[in-house]
């Protein structure tokens, strides 16, 4: 994801998420928010396919954060 952060898509970040205990929420159809819960983490990704590499990006750092306060 670091290295080429085009072509994702959606069910890809969900899959990640599930597995850093993110909770996923996707009230409509374009939307999908990553939150932790008890903190103030959260992002919003449009679910366009493919998602835009800002998005990807967003969701590394939230991925990040999350690995330091596991620390």
């Amino acid at each position: 994801m670091r290295n080429n952060p085009k072509d994702w898509q959606i069910e890809d970040l969900k899959k990640i998420a599930d597995n850093y205990g993110l909770i996923v929420r996707q009230p409509g159809t374009s939307h999908v928010t990553f939150t932790k819960s008890g903190t103030k983490i959260r992002i919003t990704v449009p679910s366009h396919k493919p998602i835009k590499p800002i998005y990807i990006k967003k969701f590394l750092e939230l991925i990040d954060e999350l690995e330091k306060e596991s620390s």
